[in-house]
């Protein structure tokens, strides 16, 4: 059996996807202090100049972490709540909860870098973290708005934002309570975000 060689701009990007799954299992594993350039040059089993062909430095690797998975949890959410919308599914407006949920389980240390990060002035991840948790806030605006609650306002643009940036907040404290250990039941943290949204949903329904 033959196998046709990667053309360039393949290799390239298959190197990139290595240097991006090494950081995340050393994130994983020792935290931010653990990850250096060196390291996940080694964990890919590539040189460490070759690191610097990919990414400017640790700083613009974090930033291409948290930006290709944030896009991806955004795509997987948009999908989820368009089908819930369409075929007023219940549990599918469930399982938009479950996505992000899942997403932090699996990288908890990069949502704790990026929450650090938006409260440094000294970061230099403060403007990515402060512009992804916008991205966050205006994608659930956006989906609310969908579902027929427009702001026709600066009021009610403004209620509406904090109700989106107030779930994706309690999405991230809930699923860091979870692997605290203080909130051991999954479908339980999901019985809650559902109330919450469903009661946001409520309160701008009724226009109080």
């Amino acid at each position: 059996m033959t196998h046709t060689p990667l053309t360039r701009s393949e290799a390239k990007e298959l190197t990139r996807r290595r240097l991006i799954r090494a950081a995340l299992a050393i994130l994983d594993k020792e935290g931010e202090a653990g990850l250096t350039t060196l390291k996940v040059a080694k964990a890919a089993g590539i040189a460490q100049s070759t690191f610097y062909v990919h990414f400017k430095d640790k700083q613009d690797l974090l930033r291409s972490l948290g930006d290709e998975g944030g896009e991806r949890l955004r795509r997987s959410m948009r999908e989820v709540r368009r089908q819930a919308r369409e075929s007023h599914d219940a549990e599918r407006h469930r399982e938009a909860f479950r996505i992000p949920i899942e997403a932090i389980c699996r990288h908890p240390e990069l949502l704790r870098i990026l929450q650090r990060a938006r409260h440094d002035p000294a970061s230099p991840l403060r403007e990515f973290a402060v512009e992804t948790a916008a991205a966050y806030r205006d994608h659930h605006a956006a989906d609310l708005a969908e579902l027929g609650y427009t702001a026709d306002d600066e009021h009610d643009r403004r209620r509406l934002e904090m109700i989106a940036e107030g779930v994706n907040a309690a999405t991230n404290a809930l699923a860091l309570g979870h692997l605290e250990g203080r909130y051991p039941d999954v479908e339980e943290v999901l019985d809650v975000l559902v109330a919450l949204s469903n009661g946001a949903l409520r309160l701008l329904k009724s226009g109080a």
